[in-house]
């Protein structure tokens, strides 16, 4: 179903998180982001919140705005140790004509630089569903026209987002220093 034949975007970008790796949790974090602080992390980010899937996977759900297009993402973890978390979301996006799916696989991860620094990458791909496929076909679209329309859109957010995320990151993982040392 994802090959690279309907891959939309693959994006990575990376900054640097000014705290020990051995204090950064990228779980934790996105599954207690408040929403305030994810709103905070893109002007694109509208809400956000987590649960658990039927099985009990955990999930966090984002809704954002990427290209004029509403999106609403369910992204189950797929992989999660503290310093590498893959979520895969098949995302609500809002259309003109319609709503379709995207399958969203966003991947967080952490390495060290040095005993107090590491290295965030914020990496986002995206595939084009077989019911998006129809939908564009239905509209006369060329897949290829939509991706060289999409990537840019996609491609800056991720930029955009990835040091805000890494701030973020930051202050928890300091954060959570904090109350170790206090307890």
């Amino acid at each position: 179903m994802h090959s690279i034949e309907n891959q939309i975007v693959d994006s990575s970008f990376s900054a640097i998180i000014n705290a020990p790796i051995e204090q950064v949790d990228i779980p934790k974090w996105c599954f207690t982001l408040p929403e305030k602080e994810y709103q905070g992390c893109s002007p694109a980010h509208i809400a956000a919140g987590f649960t658990t899937a039927p099985d009990g996977t955990r999930m966090s759900i984002n809704v954002e705005t990427i290209g004029g297009s509403l999106m609403v993402q369910h992204y189950l973890e797929t992989l999660g140790e503290k310093d590498h978390l893959i979520l895969d979301s098949d995302s609500d996006v809002f259309t003109p004509n319609g709503r379709v799916t995207i399958h969203v696989t966003w991947e967080l991860s952490v390495k060290k630089l040095d005993a107090g620094r590491c290295e965030f990458t914020n990496r986002v791909r995206s595939y084009a569903t077989d019911e998006m496929m129809a939908s564009l076909d239905r509209q006369g679209i060329p897949f290829d026209i939509f991706r060289t329309q999409r990537q840019p859109m996609s491609i800056a957010h991720n930029k955009g987002e990835t040091p805000l995320f890494a701030a973020s990151i930051e202050r928890a993982a300091l954060k959570n220093a904090t109350s170790t040392k206090a307890a």
